[in-house]
């Protein structure tokens, strides 16, 4: 048993059966202890060598519990100067945050100790230089890079902040190997694949993944395998920092102030149900969906990105909301229409989040929700005055009765300033705001 204890969080470190693969953290919180068995890493694909194995490990991990659609890997060749340069990294994107992961396997027998850390030291060293390679390429000449569906993405360096990862597949990782980076002009992390598939399970979020990936790389390194120990202190500091003093009212009247801590120390969906799963099965509706000659697969993934952001410990509360109006939305006398919503407008006051459901989808509902999302927009954007960098995201869900599938889900994304006439907004207005109290959850 190892005590880990600091000022803001008590862990006690287990490993059971001298399993150096797995461990259990108990964490001490204001409403008890808390168990957290952290299983070993995925297992090897079989039949494929080491090497190529454990990164497809790592992309197979991200892909499941966060989403094939953020996960990359180049076309082709990229070509530099008078040659060919192949990417061979593995990305994470999601909105406007990018990660080079670079996957490296120990593919024999670990040496003693002391040369095992220095062999780590160097491979760790080969994966930051590759990293650097692979962004400063990146923005030198946008690459056409390939999602886990097999969708291409143009993808261009200079539209992303990075951090370099180096991923690492090892039997044993001596105790305390902590890897010196150098600095390489962007944020970069040292992880073995069991923290990766930790941070992946715990979260089931690429934007929170990516989110944590920059947060630990601002802090003091931790030894290799010691990440789960770190997200807990994290996560207990935040769920012990106030509340910020936001301003309810840039969505207009009734507002209510939402607190949640960044790191949830329960992972997700650990409340015993599936509501939480509410939010990957609509991600997975507009991921699995065709589009339209005017909709571009860049268009998807930024509202697969911009409904991601949704907060990790808030997706179990939304879930069980969003069942909640799939019932009672249908409760109303034939040819009336109930609406339902619930809207999220982030910190920065520039991205709006609006879900909601109603009665059946037919193409006045589709244009009321469009008018919907619209005028939303507006008003939060005069509030603000930041309508050039700012977004709201629509997600409507509407009962089906036909056996095929429960709902239908569709999306409605703007951004920028929709310079809406003045007939527009008193149209929009007297449709919405004439019974917005009984018309809207905010």
């Amino acid at each position: 048993m190892t005590d880990t204890a600091s000022s803001t969080t008590q862990l006690w470190r287990y490993v059971q059966d001298d399993d150096p693969s797995a461990f259990t953290l108990i964490v001490e919180t204001p409403n008890g202890p808390y168990m957290r068995r952290i299983p070993p890493a995925l297992p090897l694909p079989s039949g494929v060598e080491h090497g190529p194995g454990a990164e497809a490990a790592a992309h197979t991990a991200a892909a499941t519990w966060g989403m094939p659609d953020f996960v990359f890997q180049q076309a082709e060749h990229a070509t530099k100067g008078s040659g060919l340069r192949e990417l061979g990294d593995r990305l994470l994107l999601a909105g406007r945050r990018g990660a080079v992961v670079q996957v490296k396997a120990r593919t024999i027998k670990p040496k003693p100790d002391a040369q095992e850390t220095a062999w780590i030291q160097k491979v760790a060293t080969k994966a930051m230089n590759q990293a650097k390679g692979t962004v400063r390429q990146l923005r030198m000449l946008p690459a056409e890079m390939i999602n886990g569906r097999g969708r291409a993405l143009q993808v261009d360096g200079n539209a992303y902040e990075w951090v370099a990862v180096f991923l690492l597949d090892h039997p044993q990782v001596p105790e305390e190997t902590q890897v010196s980076l150098k600095p390489i002009g962007m944020p970069a992390i040292a992880l073995t694949r069991r923290d990766w598939d930790f941070l992946f399970d715990q979260l089931r979020s690429t934007t929170a993944v990516l989110d944590y990936l920059f947060r630990a790389a601002d802090e003091e390194p931790v030894p290799l395998g010691e990440e789960p120990v770190r997200f807990y202190e994290l996560a207990a500091a935040d769920a012990a920092a106030p509340a910020k003093d936001i301003d309810t009212e840039l969505v207009g009247p009734g507002g209510t102030l939402f607190s949640t801590p960044r790191l949830p120390q329960a992972p997700a969906g650990a409340d015993g149900t599936h509501a939480h799963l509410m939010i990957r099965i609509m991600l997975e509706d507009v991921a699995t969906s065709f589009l339209r000659d005017s909709v571009a697969e860049a268009d998807r993934f930024t509202v697969l990105s911009d409904f991601d952001r949704l907060p990790v410990p808030a997706r179990a509360e939304w879930g069980h909301l969003l069942l909640d109006m799939l019932r009672d939305v249908p409760e109303v006398p034939d040819e009336h229409c109930k609406w339902r919503f619930r809207r999220l407008l982030e910190e920065d006051g520039a991205r709006q989040l609006i879900v909601g459901a109603a009665t059946r989808f037919d193409p006045i509902v589709q244009a009321s929700f469009s008018a919907y999302v619209q005028l939303r927009h507006h008003e939060v954007t005069a509030r603000t005055g930041m309508a050039e960098e700012s977004s709201t995201l629509g997600v409507l869900l509407t009962p089906r009765h036909d056996g095929v599938r429960p709902w239908d889900t569709n999306v409605v994304r703007v951004h920028g300033d929709l310079d809406l006439s003045d007939e527009e907004i008193q149209v929009y207005s007297e449709a919405w705001n004439r019974a917005a109290e009984d018309a809207e959850s905010a």
